[in-house]
């Protein structure tokens, strides 16, 4: 068993650990940053896959950005742990035969004939960048499903800025038109007013 396998067996078992404790953990918090150890984890596995693109986009995209969304919206929000536990046992079950389903689903494919005997390390040169050949085969190979799912990702954004903005009517929101055409005589209105003479007595 050389170096490189042992790292495997290691970054592998934190994995699962992590995992396994994001859904065991009580704590909301205590689960999200398990999750990011689980992405760390798995961008080290990546590394050993000679894929450092796909490794550092690991842990800045979701690590960096995602992850601390949710821990911040978590620690934010008052969650009720009572209420969200409700149903536990009654979704065990669904949850433990889609879990199996998966795993088998996973033995079967690296267990297979097929698939086993064309998973083979492949050594590069050492100026070999893999950052430069998934952007070769995403802009040729593959360049009809990255456009497609480009839009995809457009009309979802679209769409969610359409939510966000819809007409309601505790919303006020301000016409440029109507401001733009605005006039002295509709804002200001000049009072004629005579002039007071204070009396002499009063003096």
């Amino acid at each position: 068993m050389n170096f490189e396998t042992i790292v495997f067996y290691i970054f592998a078992a934190l994995t699962i650990f992590a995992a396994l404790r994001v859904i065991t953990a009580r704590n909301p918090v205590h689960a999200v940053l398990f999750l990011v150890l689980a992405f760390i984890s798995s961008s080290g596995i990546w590394l050993l896959l000679e894929a450092e693109f796909l490794a550092i986009t690991l842990v800045l995209v979701y690590v960096g950005a995602v992850m601390v969304l949710f821990l911040f919206v978590v620690m934010m929000l008052d969650i009720n742990l009572v209420r969200l536990r409700e149903g536990f046992w009654r979704w065990l079950p669904f949850g433990a035969a889609l879990a199996g389903l998966m795993a088998f689903e996973m033995i079967w494919v690296l267990g297979s004939t097929e698939t086993a005997g064309g998973i083979q390390a492949v050594k590069h040169a050492a100026d070999y960048s893999n950052t430069k050949e998934l952007g070769r085969l995403i802009y040729t190979d593959y360049v009809y499903p990255f456009e497609l799912a480009a839009v995809l990702l457009l009309i979802a954004m679209v769409a969610a800025i359409a939510l966000t903005l819809r007409r309601r009517k505790d919303s006020k929101s301000q016409v440029v038109p109507d401001q733009i055409a605005v006039k002295k005589a509709d804002r200001l209105r000049i009072v004629p007013m005579k002039a007071e003479r204070k009396d002499s007595a009063t003096n």
